[in-house]
């Protein structure tokens, strides 16, 4: 089985933590009206529910056994509005900690996916989406489990234990004190339920996080899988987990299948005891009949909250694993930091500078060393070598998706470190080769958020000729992007990328194998627009086919992070270095 540190890479050891529960509590600050009608209808409905068995005893003692029909009727129509007085304050109590609990939900989700989005490269190329999508959904939502589920619930438990046992001693001291003697085994009982059931949490929790990352994985590489016969081999390897998680899970309904009848047990001997004892008394006319009725009436609803106790304990582990998790994500703080300070006076013009730049994914591990090398404004320069050599690292150093380790990137004299980050992606604007898309209309993917007529649109899409083919589509420009954008091709996606590009106007345009995935055709009207997208910006290629830059106003060859060769195509052949291997190696191909 795959390794569950996939999705889960930490271990589940909390059980309560109040550091977690006060920031989880801090969340409801904004909505401490919701909080404040949570408690007090469950104050008046626990209230009402305690007073519901002392009613039932009035009416018993003081008109059934007297023969009282006026107070009988009268008794009848105050319990009729005592149960509906219960209902509603238990709905409002419920509509309100519900509603809290998703705008806490809403607003957690919310700066969990702030914080995200604000993260470095190098910290999102740690985690895999998988986990983080686990943190934003899952996680989060135990914490509708930690209000609505456990500490409403816990609170409304521990009111109507302690309310039942205030209201025994209150109608039979006597009474009430033989009922104690059966609690001390409960509360035994209850403990070892509660490692029972952690242990049993803990094994169920590890079993699944196997099972969804073996699906994960072998899910997404179901070509692989059927392409080397693997069927068999997996199905196989899937069982096994998915054996694992169901013991687990008969594990934890173990734990329950044996703590609920033992309680209930000694909630049976509890009436018991009242019945005996409560009948002698009865006789001997210490209580009455109300009384003794009453009593049972009331241990009946002591011990509900018992078992409900200990049931709601594995969800309040699950919340403070849920709750880490959430907090542990929004405690990092890998963001690239937005030090600039200088105000761009006039348009940036492209002048790009890499002075003696050092940088490494991997301390120790330099995949730029010391490259230094000049583009002026309005250049094309293509950059070459062989993979490793750190041609993609220049996009993501440029426009600081990485920050360097040593040395000075400038962008028309400054350095790009003291120019606000939303000012230098305004201006550096890469073409991926891997196009990303989003789920939506074809206008909305080349606009992406900017403000910008539909013309404008159309006739950003014209430079790159992608408006021919958007116009085939059903719903032409309206025509809404399935996920991945999988209803265009390879070649209709890298054209509308391109056309994002255009509408956007940047005044450096990189392009990282932008033409690789293309077919003859399409990479042919790219062709013809691409002198024209690129005419008064500087502009970056990287290619490995040599034959689309030849007219580049400077080719850098890279080799090993370092700038081994600079120059024009026909200077760079002339010299015979490491451009002209590469260019002969490709052309003899």
């Amino acid at each position: 089985m795959a390794d569950a540190s996939y999705f889960d890479t930490d271990d589940v050891t909390k059980e309560y933590d109040s550091r977690i529960v006060r920031r989880i509590l801090a969340y409801i600050k904004p909505y401490k009206h919701l909080a404040f009608i949570t408690l007090a209808a469950l104050v008046i409905s626990t209230l009402g529910e305690l007073v519901i068995p002392v009613l039932l005893q009035r009416i018993i003692d003081d008109a059934i056994l007297a023969k009282n029909i006026s107070y009988l009727k009268q008794g009848c129509f105050l319990y009729l509005f005592i149960l509906i007085f219960v209902f509603g304050f238990t709905f409002v109590q419920t509509w309100t900690s519900n509603l809290m609990t998703q705008r806490v939900m809403k607003d957690m989700r919310l700066d969990l996916f702030r914080k995200t989005i604000s993260q470095s490269t190098a910290f999102l190329s740690r985690h895999p989406v998988g986990r983080i999508v686990t943190r934003l959904t899952g996680d989060v939502q135990t914490m509708d489990e930690f209000f609505t589920t456990v500490l409403v619930a816990f609170l409304k438990d521990i009111s109507i234990m302690a309310g039942t046992v205030i209201t025994m001693f209150l109608l039979s001291p006597r009474l009430a004190l033989l009922i104690l003697i059966t609690l001390p085994p409960v509360f035994v009982i209850t403990l070892i339920s509660r490692v029972k059931a952690r242990d049993a949490f803990r094994a169920q929790r590890t079993a699944s996080s196997k099972v969804y990352a073996y699906l994960a994985e072998r899910l997404a590489g179901m070509q692989v899988v059927q392409l080397f016969r693997q069927e068999k081999k997996s199905l196989r390897e899937f069982q096994r987990g998915n054996c694992e998680l169901m013991d687990a899970n008969l594990g934890e309904m173990y734990v329950f299948a044996t703590f609920r009848p033992l309680v209930e047990w000694f909630s049976t001997l509890a009436v018991a005891i009242i019945i005996v004892a409560g009948s002698k008394m009865l006789l001997s006319l210490s209580i009455s009949l109300g009384v003794l009725i009453a009593f049972i009436s009331l241990v009946q609803m002591f011990f509900a909250p018992v078992t409900d106790i200990a049931e709601k304990y594995t969800m309040l582990q699950s919340a403070m694993a849920g709750g880490e998790k959430v907090f542990k994500l929004m405690d990092t703080n890998e963001h690239i930091p937005d030090t600039g300070t200088a105000v761009m006076n006039t348009m940036v013009r492209g002048h790009v500078e890499f002075d003696n730049v050092h940088f490494a994914y991997k301390k120790g591990e330099d995949v730029l060393k010391g490259l230094t090398f000049s583009i002026k404004p309005g250049e094309m320069a293509a950059i070459v070598g062989y993979t490793g050599a750190g041609k993609t690292t220049i996009i993501n150093v440029l426009s600081r998706l990485w920050d360097i380790d040593k040395g000075v990137i400038r962008l028309d004299g400054t350095p790009v470190t003291n120019m606000p980050i939303q000012e230098l992606r305004r201006s550096i604007m890469p073409v991926m080769q891997d196009v990303t898309l989003f789920s939506g209309t074809v206008e909305e993917n080349i606009s992406l958020g900017l403000d910008i007529t539909r013309e404008e649109i159309m006739e950003a899409a014209k430079t790159v000729h992608a408006h021919e083919f958007i116009t085939r589509l059903p719903e032409g420009y309206k025509t809404v992007l399935s996920e991945g954008a999988a209803n265009i091709s390879t070649g209709q996606r890298q054209l509308i990328s391109f056309a994002r590009v255009i509408a956007h106007n940047p005044r450096v345009v990189i392009l990282d194998e932008a033409t690789s995935s293309i077919d003859t055709e399409t990479e042919r009207l790219i062709q013809l627009g691409i002198k024209k997208v690129l005419a008064g910006r500087t502009s970056f290629v990287i290619a490995h086919r040599l034959s689309t830059i030849k007219d580049a106003d400077r080719i850098l060859v890279l080799s090993a992070g370092r700038l081994a060769e600079g120059g024009s195509h026909e200077q760079l052949i002339k010299r015979g270095g490491l451009y002209s291997g590469l260019y002969s190696l490709q052309y003899e191909e």
